[in-house]
């Protein structure tokens, strides 16, 4: 079994990154991978729940650092359709009461239209982006074109699992002039989601 390893992040929106951009598009540019997503958003959480290509991926936010980096932890991928004991321990993450459940397990539409729906504290958000990765200081550096329901921004993001390095980096590239914006932050503020 895979070690899961927490990453330290680093991420902002915004739709003009300045010299920042600059200054990644100096490095080698990796592959860009288009993908399309959709994030549960929970009025009352901040772990990050996504769905794509039919996987739930759910990362939880262990704890910010005096440079205001944070340490998401990832703590489950799940293949839908998921059974319902699955599902209950997504809830635990959204911080919402269990709903009724009809099924013993769910497809992805059914878990949509009849789980996430019809409850007032969560909301499912279309996400497409458009990525291109590069290699600075060891660390994960993405510049992404995202595409939020009808709006376009812009992010990028700086992760690994060295925070030094992370910052370091962050600092290097002239990021450090934004806000670190997480992306459930970023998706709940497009949405306007407290």
């Amino acid at each position: 079994m895979q070690e899961i390893i927490p990453r330290w992040e680093w991420r902002t929106f915004t739709n003009d990154l300045g010299k920042a951009e600059e200054n990644i598009r100096k490095f080698p540019e990796g592959k860009t991978r288009e993908s399309s997503e959709v994030y549960i958003l929970s009025e009352v959480s901040m772990d990050n729940t996504k769905v794509r290509d039919n996987l739930m991926d759910i990362k939880t936010l262990q704890q910010v650092n005096d440079d205001r980096l944070e340490l998401w932890l990832p703590i489950m991928k799940g293949t839908f359709p998921l059974p319902v004991a699955e599902i209950e321990k997504v809830f635990k993450c959204f911080k919402v009461a269990l709903p009724k459940f009809n099924r013993s397990e769910y497809t992805f539409e059914q878990y949509v239209d009849e789980v996430i729906k019809p409850s007032k504290l969560l909301k499912a958000v279309n996400v497409v982006k458009k990525r291109t990765g590069f290699t600075v200081n060891n660390c994960i550096v993405e510049i992404a074109e995202v595409k939020v329901e009808d709006k376009w921004i812009k992010t990028a993001s700086v992760e690994m699992e060295d925070p030094a390095l992370v910052i370091k980096t962050v600092r290097e590239l002239g990021l450090d002039a934004f806000p670190n914006i997480n992306y459930l932050r970023g998706l709940k503020n497009m949405v306007g989601m407290k």
